[in-house]
């Protein structure tokens, strides 16, 4: 495996469990689900950093936005039900 796809894996498990506990969402949420929203949160993050125009120069910045994406990303998924629909469906 490249270890540019475990640093990712990894990273996006750490960005979006921090999310998932911001948003209270901890507990509707797995390891596959943390790893999946916070690489596509921090993907969105940085999409809207960048078309803002900020400027971002330290690593801390660039994890604050990747967590923030990732809070985005499940208020989102929580305004269109998708939390709803996953404690339905373990019931």
């Amino acid at each position: 495996m490249d270890s540019n796809l475990i640093w990712t894996l990894i990273i996006g498990g750490v960005v979006g469990w921090l999310a998932s506990i911001f948003m209270h969402a901890n507990s509707q949420m797995g390891i596959v689900a943390n790893v999946v929203v916070g690489i596509i949160g921090g993907f969105l993050g940085q999409a809207l950093v960048r078309a803002a125009g900020v400027s971002i120069h330290t690593q801390l910045g660039w994890w604050v936005v990747a967590v923030a994406g990732a809070v985005l990303l499940i208020a989102i998924l929580r305004a269109l039900g998708v939390f709803g629909r996953l404690a339905a469906a373990s019931r």
